[in-house]
C-alpha cells in the first residue's frame, strides 16, 4: 500500500509547547493497533518547542533529521542536538525540546507502550 503524505499543524505540543509543530504521520495511531500512539515526522520552526511533559507507561525515541535544538532530559540536563542524534525518553521519563536555531528542526518520533 502507498498513501499520500498528510500533516496537521499542532500547538502546545507536550501540553505546554510554544509555537507550531507540523506533524506528518508515518503510521497513524489506529494502525499502531494499541502498541503505541505516535510514529511521525515532526517539524518545529525556529522558536517552537515541545513542552516539558511525562510519558507514563510509554517510551519515546527521537531521531533528529535536520536542524538543531536543546533537548531537556528527565534529570533536567540540557543537551544540544543535531542531525543524526538520537534522544531516548525512558519509560515514565520527562523531556522537552526547543528549536532555538535559525532553521527548522525535523525529527522522527515514535511513542510506544512499555
Amino acid at each position: 500500500m502507498v498513501r499520500k503524505e498528510t500533516f496537521e499543524v499542532r500547538t502546545k505540543m507536550g501540553g505546554t509547547g510554544i509555537g507550531e509543530a507540523y506533524v506528518y504521520d508515518i503510521v497513524k495511531k489506529e494502525d499502531l493497533r494499541g502498541h503505541g500512539r505516535l510514529y511521525a515526522k515532526i517539524v518545529l520552526p525556529p522558536g517552537s518547542t515541545i513542552g516539558w511533559h511525562q510519558h507514563k507507561g510509554e517510551t519515546e525515541p527521537y531521531y533528529i533529521l535536520s536542524g538543531e535544538g536543546d533537548f531537556t532530559d528527565t534529570d533536567g540536563s540540557v543537551t544540544k542536538v543535531h542531525a543524526g542524534d538520537i534522544c531516548t525518553i525512558e519509560v515514565n521519563g520527562y523531556h522537552a525540546l526547543e528549536n532555538n536555531g535559525t532553521e527548522d528542526l525535523a525529527l522522527i518520533a515514535l511513542i510506544y507502550n512499555e
